[in-house]
């Protein structure tokens, strides 16, 4: 079993930038392929990014690539998504996916088997 747990949501002025973590626990950090996704009200949940359990291959949607990093601390058991130049369409909850047994997960989240409760994003104008 792995818990997730999101936090560093808030609102933030268009333009500006925000660093959410994902703290794990309950299994070894370093073995969970890790993803973002997000969800806006009244639409299906879609992928933000992808990181390889070791940190070392990562992947981004297309719409923030550029503007979005993500990245792992596997000695803090955490992930942080790092989200500047944000923009209004960036607002959604944010979800921390985790994929034991996977090297990386990529961006389907059918291979993700745990989620965090989700950290709430809203870009203002």
């Amino acid at each position: 079993q792995v818990q997730l747990v999101e936090s560093g949501g808030g609102l933030v002025q268009a333009g500006g930038s925000l660093r959410l973590s994902c703290a794990a626990s309950g299994r070894t950090f370093s073995s969970l392929a890790m993803g973002w996704f997000r969800q806006a009200p009244g639409k299906e949940r879609e992928f933000v990014a992808a990181i390889s359990w070791s940190g070392s291959s990562t992947s981004y949607a297309d719409s923030v690539k550029g503007r979005f990093t993500i990245s792992r601390d596997n000695a803090k058991n955490t992930m942080y998504l790092q989200m500047n130049s944000l923009k209004p369409e960036d607002t959604a909850v944010y979800y921390c996916a985790a994929a034991p047994g996977r090297y990386y997960g990529g961006y389907r989240e059918g291979v993700y088997d745990y989620w965090g409760q989700g950290t709430q994003v809203t870009v203002s104008s």
